[in-house]
């Protein structure tokens, strides 16, 4: 199964107009139970960091967290960065349009990336599980941070991320990730061997978000990935679906999980 095709044509089509792109940011806010986790640890960082703050979104694919962040406070800048010439091109382009003049986007490798100090939080959203010199981009990372800065990372864990252990026709999300997932324990002690002085991590996608996550994206992708004529039931699907997905991500959002498929990871300097 491939995930990125149809991320890539959901991107084409929305990509269109700002009012679209700006749907399609939405749409993500909604479908993706990653993002409410996500966006909540941004919520509670925020809230003592109401004055001028830098912040790098490492790895920001479509843009939806930069965009998301830039708007909180006009007082924050971002800064975005891919290796995906392509995205980056749609991004700055986008923003452009709609005149958010607080966001730089650019193309970095983090295996490489040397920013000293120039961060005060430092995003990374399904990054991690691509790159196999993980420490090296955490060393990266401590070095870009400001003093008690911190680092939010969400990844998938090694309780079945992603879906790993499926075959045949449930085949594995993750065709391009070098790892399977984090173990809750592993993740800590290499950013500690980073130079991260304090972590913490909890599970997302406990039972209660893996059934959300099944109806709200693994099903409408493998019908997807079988043909585009599935485009057109698309919005019957969600009719009859969304409320569940909606009520299931929401419970994994307000309750702690023993274990997960998802890892959110903070790390500070």
């Amino acid at each position: 199964m491939q995930y990125d095709p149809i991320k890539k044509s959901l991107g084409k089509l929305f990509n269109k107009t700002p009012f679209l792109r700006i749907l399609f940011y939405k749409l993500l806010n909604i479908l993706l139970l990653r993002t409410w986790h996500v966006k909540k640890e941004i919520r509670e960082w925020s809230k003592n960091h109401k004055v001028k703050q830098r912040i790098l979104d490492a790895g920001s694919g479509f843009g939806q967290y930069t965009f998301f962040m830039s708007g909180m406070n006009k007082k924050w800048t971002v800064e975005a960065v891919d290796v995906k010439e392509e995205q980056i091109a749609d991004c700055n382009a986008f923003f452009s349009r709609i005149g958010r003049d607080n966001v730089v986007f650019g193309i970095a490798d983090l295996t490489t990336y040397n920013r000293p100090e120039a961060f005060n939080m430092i995003l990374s959203v399904d990054v991690m599980e691509h790159i196999k010199d993980d420490e090296q981009v955490f060393r990266n990372f401590n070095n870009a941070l400001t003093r008690e800065g911190m680092l939010l990372i969400s990844t998938p864990s090694d309780q079945g991320g992603s879906d790993v252990h499926d075959h045949g026709e449930e085949a594995s999300f993750i065709d391009e990730h070098v790892r399977d997932g984090y173990n809750i324990d592993e993740i800590q002690e290499k950013l500690k061997r980073a130079g991260f002085t304090k972590t913490s991590a909890r599970y997302a996608y406990g039972k209660p978000g893996q059934i959300g996550w099944r109806l709200s994206m693994k099903y409408p992708i493998l019908m997807l990935n079988t043909s585009k004529f599935f485009f057109i039931f698309l919005p019957f699907y969600y009719i009859l679906t969304f409320p569940f997905a909606l009520i299931f991500n929401w419970l994994d959002l307000i309750k702690p999980h023993k274990t997960g498929t998802g890892l959110i990871v903070k790390a500070y300097k």
